[in-house]
């Protein structure tokens, strides 16, 4: 999956066998660019900040993402 594809904002792939696995990588991917600074990233962040706001949404995001992975070859 993609970090786009992970909420992100870039196209980085991240490989992994699991989805607790791509989960990590896609997190240490969102700090990198945090220490970075880069702006298309923290924006993403932000959006990612607001859903957190609502267990319910965040709950479901995490659930389709999930069922997106697994839904890979």
């Amino acid at each position: 999956m993609t970090c786009k594809e992970l909420g992100g904002a870039c196209d980085l792939e991240f490989l992994a066998n699991t989805f607790e696995e791509i989960a990590e990588l896609s997190k240490k991917h969102g700090m990198e660019m945090f220490q970075n600074g880069d702006d298309a990233h923290l924006e993403a962040m932000q959006k990612m900040k607001d859903l957190m706001k609502d267990p319910n949404a965040m709950k479901t995001w995490f659930e389709n993402k999930r069922k997106q992975f697994d839904a890979l070859p």
